[in-house]
């Protein structure tokens, strides 16, 4: 990669996520070709240096060209991609000849809701095997990654040199970066904390407290780490930055968003209703299906998983869900953490 000053960065999705961390490279002198699916919104975020629809309240810093037209992102030394799991694959595909031989670094928390596939998987389909990928996951709300509020990431790539580079492109005072190389496990863990945090959610709209979601939380991430180990993964990613500290931040967080459909499905209110009332995407909803799918094609326990998508599929009562999971057949908690 280029040095810094040289770098010019496209990125494609001006939501919240997007927009925080075109900011955060805009400070660090990098030039940001932010591209929005609508032309009306660049316009105003090159008018006004503010992002109407996310973060309205934040100014953004110089340095930021927002633009809809995908062939201004061929001046970009390398791509973020910034959009929900559900449109990877036709935004992956239509940028085709613009990223095919760029470096890529991937926000999205989410699995294709079909084929189950992770985000660099369906990259490497829609663009070749060999392309540079890499996954950037952890605590990071952009509401307080953008106010430069200290916070601690993780990027994952197979590619030791291309993380090493997007670390120190990415560190700063506010926003530590940190490397692994288990691309899998850092993917699959940020995915599937969103459904642990919509049952984290349900537990607060019941009026439940602290006891019920710190026990949701633990037995929700040895769900994950058992998914994760059965597709490579190594169980300490899931104890890192991607896997307990996403978990925590997504499942107690105002910001929250999955937390927050959990929250009002617990109130009373149906999936469908607080999905659709809701500006940003909730990963959680449609993750919970592929992450269901995943985990019955690999014959993988994961009982809260299992509730989560009866609530929000098959209009479970929560409080039946609830009742179900406390009355299961008793067993050890170790040894078996990763096989029960």
């Amino acid at each position: 990669m280029e040095k810094k000053k040289s770098l010019a960065c496209g990125i494609i999705g001006a939501g919240s996520w997007g927009t925080a961390v075109a900011a955060l490279l805009a400070k660090k002198g990098v030039k940001v070709i932010l591209w929005a699916r609508r032309g009306e919104l660049a316009e105003e975020i090159n008018k006004n240096r503010r992002n109407p629809d996310y973060l309205s309240e934040i100014s953004l810093p110089p340095g930021i060209q927002a633009t809809d037209r995908k062939e201004l992102l061929s001046e970009a030394s390398f791509i973020i991609l910034a959009v929900p799991s559900h449109a990877v694959r036709q935004t992956i595909t239509s940028f085709r000849e613009i990223v095919k031989e760029k470096g890529i670094l991937s926000l999205v928390k989410g699995l294709e809701e079909k084929s189950g596939l992770r985000v660099t998987e369906i990259v490497q389909e829609e663009i070749g095997k060999d392309v540079k990928i890499a996954v950037l996951s952890g605590p990071n709300h952009a509401e307080e990654v953008i106010r430069e509020i200290p916070s601690a990431t993780v990027i994952a790539s197979k590619d030791e040199e291309f993380a090493r580079e997007l670390q120190e492109l990415l560190i700063t005072s506010y926003f530590r970066v940190y490397t692994n190389p288990d691309i899998v496990g850092v993917e699959l863990a940020g995915a599937t904390k969103n459904v642990m945090a919509i049952a984290a959610g349900i537990s607060d709209g019941l009026g439940y407290g602290d006891n019920t979601k710190a026990s949701l939380m633990t037995r929700g991430l040895a769900e994950m780490m058992r998914l994760g180990v059965s597709f490579g993964a190594s169980p300490f990613t899931y104890l890192g930055l991607s896997g307990v500290g996403d978990l925590i931040a997504t499942c107690t967080s105002r910001h929250s968003r999955n937390r927050y459909v959990g929250e009002e499905i617990g109130k009373g209110r149906k999936p469908s209703e607080v999905v659709k009332g809701m500006k940003m995407v909730a990963e959680g909803v449609r993750t919970t299906l592929a992450v269901r799918k995943l985990a019955l094609k690999k014959k993988i326990p994961m009982p809260i998983t299992e509730e989560v998508y009866s609530i929000l599929y098959e209009g479970k009562d929560p409080r039946e869900s609830v009742l179900e999971l406390m009355l299961r057949a008793p067993k050890p908690e170790t040894p078996n953490f990763l096989s029960k």
